[in-house]
């Protein structure tokens, strides 16, 4: 009992630390943890560069089209699975950018029916395979990143290889590594995407 009553002292008071670490140290773990989520190796000379799918601010789209036209690819391949309304997502992304004065012809649209980044990896990969592509650009959302990138070399793996990539990541107007905390959207993307992260470490 002398133990016990020792114990549970010594159990609140590491507690009321480790709140107080917390609260007082908010400002330097919080934006660290929005970080961890994030992997940009920023661009570089490629054959081509890929926008993954789910962006519905066009962030990744635009990214994208201005690496071509700084001249980093030849051309932009375009995720396409069905998107709302009966129009197709990498459809709407070639008309988002045309309207900004963007070629149409320097995107290529890839459409397809996968739910998953896996699956469209497995698709996109194959894809770059029968294009003969070399090295590629993965664009995507600053959120996204981390676990793309992991999903793309675990494909690769799968497979058997594939080309040299390097992820570059869209600033998105929902998530601000910063300060995600501080609105809702940034909170619900944290949120879902360390659940997603979590998901795929365990193999789901």
């Amino acid at each position: 009992m002398a133990v016990r009553r020792r114990f549970l002292p010594l159990t609140l008071l590491a507690f009321a630390v480790l709140a107080a670490v917390l609260y007082f140290g908010a400002g330097w773990w919080l934006p660290a943890f929005g970080r961890l989520l994030i992997h940009d190796d920023g661009p570089a000379p490629a054959d081509i560069a890929v926008i993954l799918a789910g962006d519905y601010t066009g962030a990744r789209a635009l990214r994208a089209a201005e690496l071509w036209r700084a001249g980093m690819v030849r051309r932009v391949m375009v995720s396409g699975p069905p998107g709302m309304y009966g129009v197709n997502e990498a459809d709407a992304a070639v008309r988002f950018l045309a309207a900004r004065g963007y070629p149409e012809n320097a995107f290529l649209p890839v459409y397809h029916t996968a739910t998953s980044t896996r699956e469209e990896a497995h698709i996109l990969l194959a894809e770059l395979a029968r294009l003969q592509v070399r090295r590629f650009l993965l664009v995507t959302s600053n959120y996204h990143t981390g676990r793309a990138r992991r999903l793309f070399l675990s494909v690769e793996r799968e497979r058997g290889g594939g080309p040299e990539f390097r992820t570059v990541a869209a600033a998105d107007p929902l998530y601000d590594p910063a300060r995600w905390w501080r609105y809702r959207e940034g909170c619900k993307t944290a949120f879902f995407e360390w659940s997603k992260t979590f998901a795929t470490f365990a193999g789901l």
